[in-house]
């Protein structure tokens, strides 16, 4: 549905975006992620036929940008970061002159706009002046503006800001919805997001693309950060320095009393959070160290990375690329 190959653009000297490539197929729905100033911002706005790139190629919904950018303009529905609104319009009178720009038939538009009213959340205000709303139902108005037109791809940059946790519940479950027959791209900063409604993600840095994987796999490739939790009846202090005295740990994060079971008050077991050495795996140190000192060990994994942990550890192994963009 959407291929970018090399794309590259500059500003001057800066380069936001260095040959670029990436690919989301039809009804996938993909978190757009980087640092600020990664290029993320540059990349919709050419996908979107805003702004041209310098050299490569993209294609949305089988549409060349640069030769044919009004026929992808009419693939994609675009929600930009600070929305642009007519604040002295009411909601549906908006809507309705929104649709009619995007080529809605007369016919079609009042059912058109009341479906993406109740999609957005925004019956309740629909007579109500733009200028007048919070800042989450502006957002939620320009949304709505994004679904008419029923695009085939839909792309959103920081779609969330703005809105209240009970909002964004409603934008999550909106989003899960709308990915079942459209494509869409979620640029964001809330990670949180993407693992609860992206099939994938790819990150950017420094104008290039870092990394392009579903969030399971994207932890996966930095598995050797994940830390070890040990569960361990032994003197605490002595366990405490034995452990950080193992080659293949970094630190021992945090150490708590057995509180990982009910009999917590009695227990004699500490669970300790070790940060291995990177490429190194301690377990099987832990366990010949416990099996030594006649200690009993209980429990002995590796946790799950956070999605935020594996996301800042790609984006700092990436630091050597060149280039600049918003």
């Amino acid at each position: 549905m959407i291929h970018v190959s090399d794309l590259t653009k500059s500003f001057g000297p800066v380069r936001a975006l260095d040959r670029v490539s990436f690919h989301v197929a039809e009804r996938e729905v993909v978190g757009f992620l980087g640092p600020n100033g990664a290029g993320k911002t540059t990349a919709l706005r050419i996908l979107t036929g805003f702004l041209p790139g310098d050299s490569g190629s993209v294609r949305v919904a089988g549409h060349d940008v640069g030769r044919d950018s009004l026929a992808v303009r009419r693939s994609i529905g675009y929600l930009p970061e600070g929305v642009p609104l007519y604040p002295e319009m009411r909601v549906v009178e908006f809507l309705r002159f929104r649709a009619a720009l995007k080529g809605v038939s007369r016919r079609q538009r009042r059912g058109e706009v009341g479906t993406v009213l109740e999609q957005a959340g925004i019956e309740d205000v629909r007579k109500r002046i733009i200028g007048t709303l919070s800042k989450g139902y502006r957002q939620r108005v320009g949304l709505a503006d994004a679904l008419l037109g029923k695009p085939r791809v839909l792309i959103l940059d920081e779609p969330t800001v703005g809105l209240d946790p009970e909002q964004v519940i409603h934008f999550r479950e909106l989003l899960r919805e709308i990915g079942k027959n459209r494509t869409v791209i979620l640029s964001t900063h809330i990670l949180s997001e993407v693992e609860m409604v992206c099939s994938g993600a790819i990150i950017i840095h420094h104008g290039r693309v870092a990394a392009q994987d579903t969030a399971e796999n994207l932890r996966r490739r930095v598995r050797d950060i994940a830390p070890v939790l040990v569960e361990i009846d032994g003197p605490p202090g002595k366990v405490r320095s034995a452990l950080e005295s193992l080659e293949e740990v970094e630190t021992v994060l945090a150490a708590e009393t057995g509180a990982r079971d009910s009999s917590a008050a009695t227990s004699a077991y500490r669970a300790y959070r070790l940060r291995p050495c990177r490429g190194r795996d301690p377990r099987e140190a832990i366990f010949a160290l416990a099996r030594k000192e006649s200690w009993t060990l209980r429990e002995l994994h590796r946790e799950d990375v956070p999605l935020e942990e594996a996301f800042l550890e790609i984006v700092g192994r990436s630091r050597g690329g060149s280039g600049q963009g918003d």
